[in-house]
């Protein structure tokens, strides 16, 4: 992770107004960047990926926190809050242009196919409904 993204990361953080705002604006910010950063061609060094954003995680919010618990924080239903919160989706659209907004329910059902089929959860949930009411809404506008 460079210095920059972890501004940028840091800077959409800051724009919570609480702690638990923080922390969740940080934790979707985070898992955003990370899942983006899979959607690519070239082979991935996932143990220094991990590494590098398991450091970033650790410097941050402290100990007991992962790459993992942020991708499990991100198929659970507080998600949804963050990403429906107008203050994030400024803060983080403003700051993190290289993940652009419309790319979030993609990115929110690529780590859900994942979590299924890892742990063979069921991923019907506020997720799941969220995801859909985005392919609504992007159907809507399209045949206007």
């Amino acid at each position: 992770m460079n210095p920059q993204l972890r501004e940028k990361i840091l800077a959409v953080m800051h724009s919570g107004v609480d702690r638990e705002q923080s922390s969740g604006f940080f934790r979707v910010a985070l898992g955003l960047y990370y899942l983006s950063s899979l959607m690519t061609k070239e082979t991935l060094d996932f143990k220094q990926l991990d590494r590098d954003f398991n450091r970033f995680i650790y410097q941050t919010i402290g100990k007991g926190h992962s790459i993992t618990s942020i991708l499990q924080y991100m198929s659970g239903g507080k998600v949804v809050e963050v990403v429906e919160s107008k203050r994030f989706l400024k803060a983080f659209g403003d700051c993190c242009t290289e993940v652009p907004l419309e790319n979030i329910p993609f990115l929110l059902g690529l780590n859900l196919g994942v979590a299924k089929d890892i742990s063979k959860i069921d991923v019907r949930g506020p997720v799941a409904d969220y995801i859909e009411r985005q392919r609504q809404l992007r159907e809507d506008a399209e045949a206007k």
